[in-house]
C-alpha cells in the first residue's frame, strides 16, 4: 500500500476554505466586518504570495473560535459546509480519491487550513487521514490557540514525517497532489509529486522538473 496525499484547498475543492470561512463569518456578522474582512484578504494574499507569517494567521483566524460555544461553532460549520463547501467539492477529485482507493492507497489530506474547518470538509471525500493544525480546546471550549507544528510548508513535512514514525508506512510509491508552490517542501519529498491546477509559480517549476500537471477543474 502506498500513501495517496492530497492538499484540499483549490486541490480537491474549487476555492481556499479558509479563506471561505473567514468570509462566512463576517457575512453571517458573526465577526466584525470592518476589523475582520480586510485583514482575512490580507492574510490570503500573503498566503498566495508565499509571504504568509503562520502564527500571526492562526492567531487571527482562530480567535473566533474562543468567543462562541463549542455546540454554536458545529451548528455554523455545518451550515458553512452544506451551503459554501459542497458546491465547489470537484467531480474530479472525488473520482482521483476513487481511484487510489480502489488501488489500496492509504489515503490522506495534508492541509494548512486548520482541523475544526476541514474535518467534515475531509469526510465528504471519505477520507480517513488528515493532517492539519490542531486548536486547542480545554474542557471543551476552543481557547483561540493551536497546538503543535502549523501544518504549513516544511511544517507539513515534519508533521507527515511524524505520523509515518507512529504507523507502518512510509514514501515508497507516495503521491502528492498540490496546488501550490508553498507545498514545494512536500512536493519535494514523494516520489510522485503532482501539480493539480498550480499557480504560476508551481506550474513552472513543475515543467522544469517534469512533474505531472493535471486539472480537476
Amino acid at each position: 500500500m502506498s500513501l495517496a496525499i492530497f492538499d484540499l484547498d483549490n486541490t480537491l475543492i474549487a476555492d481556499d476554505s479558509d479563506f471561505l470561512w473567514g468570509q462566512f463569518l463576517v457575512e453571517r456578522g458573526i465577526v466584525d466586518k470592518d476589523l475582520y474582512a480586510d485583514a482575512n484578504k490580507k492574510f490570503y494574499e500573503d498566503y498566495k504570495q508565499g509571504c504568509l507569517n503562520i502564527v500571526e494567521f492562526l492567531n487571527f483566524s482562530l480567535a473566533p473560535l474562543a468567543r462562541h460555544d463549542a455546540d454554536q461553532l458545529y451548528r455554523w460549520r455545518a451550515e458553512f459546509v452544506e451551503d459554501i463547501i459542497r458546491p465547489i467539492v470537484l467531480e474530479a477529485a472525488q473520482t482521483l480519491v476513487d481511484r487510489h482507493r480502489d488501488a489500496g492507497d492509504v489515503l490522506m489530506v495534508i492541509t494548512a487550513t486548520n482541523r475544526f474547518v476541514t474535518e467534515p470538509i475531509v469526510r465528504l471525500f471519505g477520507i480517513e487521514h488528515l493532517l492539519a493544525t490542531t486548536p486547542e480546546k480545554i474542557d471543551g471550549q476552543y481557547t483561540g490557540k493551536f497546538i503543535g507544528t502549523p501544518s504549513f510548508q516544511q511544517g507539513k513535512v515534519s508533521l507527515l514525517q511524524q505520523w509515518l514514525a507512529g504507523n507502518a508506512y512510509d514514501l515508497k510509491g507516495s503521491h502528492f497532489y498540490s496546488d501550490s508552490h508553498n507545498d514545494l517542501p512536500l512536493l519535494n519529498l514523494v516520489e510522485n509529486p503532482v501539480a493539480v491546477d498550480p499557480d504560476d509559480k508551481l506550474r513552472q517549476l513543475a515543467h522544469a522538473a517534469n512533474w505531472p500537471i493535471i486539472s480537476l477543474r
